[in-house]
């Protein structure tokens, strides 16, 4: 290094397939700006067969940390040395980082879900009924700091009632639980909070819901975004649903707390909301 030069700045990425619409790249910018600190940050779209190889010669050639979404998340958990209470409860992985010895896995997926639900959408989980749609990666993610939260219960639907079930057995102890398919979903009221987890919303589909689990109460909460409403928050609002919100909050507070994990402090998540939603 020549003498008075800057030392490089810490690279930092997403990876998944597909990876181009990911907006991460734009949030970590804006949580490096607020707090002063030198990275980078990129997406690195990456293949499910070249996982392995791809994630190796990124820490290798000294990267710090990475970001991690679809298709990955269960599988990334298998190169990690060390993985957080909150990712071995979930089985999966979305953020790794660099140690001494080793990859550490953490997932803060229901951090910033809990975060959106609580902190910018005023909703208190105590004592609430709440349906989960899925029983993929990204339910998996969310369901133990749900089960934290204190509701009343959780029911679990999914196309494949097995996965389901699956789910419900790993986590029973957290909590009151039940799976069930979708064809099975409880119509004997309605549902706080209604949480898609699955991927319709990126094909453009709803999963096959019966309306009258949703009253004007009920807050339907689409993990996936996109500009403007999706197929889930269109149909939610057509059934009569009080409120009806996409992930933006839950993908700029997750990555807060991703961001705080490798730098060791917490960015304020409003203003960067506020500047994503300007932007989509």
């Amino acid at each position: 290094m020549l003498s008075g030069s800057s030392p490089a700045a810490d690279r930092y990425a997403v990876i998944g397939f597909p990876i181009k619409h990911s907006w991460s790249p734009f949030i970590h910018g804006l949580f490096a700006k607020q707090t002063g600190q030198a990275l980078t940050y990129t997406r690195i779209e990456v293949p499910p067969e070249n996982l392995d190889r791809d994630v190796n010669a990124f820490f290798e050639s000294g990267g710090k940390g990475l970001n991690v979404t679809v298709p990955h998340k269960q599988a990334v958990a298998l190169l990690t040395r060390f993985r957080t209470p909150r990712a071995e409860i979930a089985g999966a992985v979305n953020t790794l980082a660099a140690q001494p010895d080793g990859l550490l896995g953490d997932n803060t997926d229901g951090a910033g879900l809990l975060a959106d639900l609580t902190k910018n959408l005023s909703l208190e989980l105590d004592n609430t009924r709440i349906l989960l749609l899925g029983a993929g990666g990204a339910a998996r993610g969310v369901l133990g700091p749900l089960l934290g939260a204190g509701p009343e219960s959780i029911e679990i639907a999914n196309r494949n009632s097995d996965r389901a079930t699956q789910l419900v057995n790993e986590f029973r102890l957290l909590g009151n639980l039940r799976g069930c398919s979708f064809d099975e979903i409880s119509t004997d009221g309605t549902f706080d909070l209604i949480l898609n987890a699955t991927s319709a919303s990126l094909q453009d589909t709803i999963p096959p819901i019966p309306p009258a689990v949703i009253g004007p109460t009920t807050l339907c909460y689409d993990m996936a975004y996109g500009k403007g409403d999706t197929a889930f928050t269109r149909w939610a609002r057509n059934a009569g649903a009080g409120r009806a919100e996409t992930g933006w909050g839950m993908l700029v507070e997750q990555a807060a707390e991703a961001f705080q994990l490798w730098r060791g402090v917490r960015p304020e998540t409003k203003a960067v909301l506020e500047a994503v939603k300007s932007q989509k």
